[in-house]
């Protein structure tokens, strides 16, 4: 079973998903499909002692140390702008007036839904050109009402207004709702870099999140999300905490986990 994203969201990503420089008729031809896919990672970003992880019913996840229990039932983040760097930028220099634009895939923002019962979620499909990609580049978007397309986006989604990303659940039974205004650029390698050839069918490229890692101390201790919302004593940890926790690899079997 996959998750949905927003079909507002999809149409968003597919059509407004495109080659800023490149596919301007004066760069390198576009010779290779992409498909981007987001999933929940169940990593260990928190370190320490192990976490108790099961998943309850088909979509929420549920963590357990020696005292607290934690279920995670929505994880919501707003992402935009989504680059893929180039191993060599050469052909991109022979583009006047390109710059790192060449590389630069504008998609939002957009509204995604994580999905947490180890489903995939497709984002992005668009043609790139054949070559060598060695980092992704991605922004968590804090939507504000100062652009165009932050006023269309919260015309949508109003109570994303200031937050960029929102998880809901329960702490020792407790609902909880943790917002986060993070606004902050992520660049993740690409291990091994990714290689597109004329010859190349579909790419596809999963973006993880290991949300197990979120609400966790470094000895392993799980904490009460509202703790880390704005001005909470654990703000910093959850913030650098979900900074750590994307990944991003080639998926063809596309059952969202990194090969070994």
């Amino acid at each position: 079973m996959r998750f949905p994203v927003t079909r507002a969201a999809i149409v968003a990503a597919l059509f407004g998903f495109g080659l800023s420089a490149c596919d301007s008729g004066t760069g390198p031809e576009a010779d290779g499909m992409l498909r981007l896919w987001i999933a929940s990672g169940q990593g260990s970003v928190g370190g320490g002692a192990d976490r108790g992880i099961a998943l309850q019913g088909s979509s929420d996840i549920v963590l357990q140390d020696d005292t607290h229990t934690l279920e995670i039932t929505s994880v919501q983040l707003v992402l935009r702008e989504i680059e893929l760097e180039r191993l060599s930028d050469d052909d991109c220099d022979d583009v006047p007036g390109a710059s790192d634009d060449c590389e630069e895939f504008e998609i939002g923002p957009i509204l995604l839904t994580l999905p947490l019962d180890g489903s995939i979620v497709q984002i992005v499909e668009a043609q790139i050109p054949a070559d060598t990609y060695d980092e992704l580049e991605f922004e968590i978007h804090k939507p504000e009402d100062d652009t165009p397309d932050d006023l269309a986006f919260l015309a949508a989604n109003p109570t994303f207004k200031g937050v960029s990303i929102r998880v809901e659940g329960t702490f020792d039974g407790e609902e909880f709702v943790f917002e986060q205004d993070m606004d902050a650029e992520q660049e993740i390698d690409l291990s091994p870099p990714l290689t597109v050839t004329e010859a190349s069918g579909p790419i596809e490229l999963t973006l993880s999140l290991d949300v197990t890692g979120w609400f966790v101390t470094a000895n392993g201790s799980l904490i009460d999300p509202r703790t880390a919302n704005k001005g909470g004593p654990n703000e910093d940890l959850v913030e650098d905490n979900i900074e750590r926790s994307f990944d991003v690899f080639e998926d063809d079997d596309l059952d969202g986990e990194r090969d070994d």
